[in-house]
């Protein structure tokens, strides 16, 4: 999340907490300063406002090389800062575009991962 942002009054429910070393972080991710532990959150968001909660975090991530990925049952979102990435699941020129955009900013291919 850049410095500054927040997202508060979220209608999600935390599943779970991950803390993790991110051994395949890109010299682009490097050079901007992306740290080598992560945290990881999984949570549970509606699938009716999993468009809106998209958008909101589009509007808080950090730039350069971070992202989130979401999904419902029929659809898949990638969010990236300022840009959101919505297709529905099994969309391949969908994910092509999520992916590419990953590629061009920075995310190295073993953390496009997403289902």
């Amino acid at each position: 999340m850049a410095v500054g942002g927040g997202l508060h009054g979220l209608d999600v429910v935390l599943r779970g907490i991950e803390r993790v070393e991110a051994a395949d972080l890109s010299d682009a991710q490097r050079d901007a300063g992306i740290p080598a532990r992560w945290t990881l959150l999984r949570f549970d968001v509606a699938d009716t406002k999993a468009s809106a909660f998209a958008e909101a975090l589009a509007g808080v991530l950090d730039g350069f090389g971070w992202y989130a990925d979401l999904h419902t049952v029929d659809e898949s979102f990638v969010v990236f800062a300022g840009r959101v990435f919505r297709y529905p699941m099994g969309d391949r020129e969908g994910r092509a575009a999520a992916e590419a955009h990953a590629r061009e900013h920075g995310v190295p291919e073993p953390q496009i991962d997403w289902p």
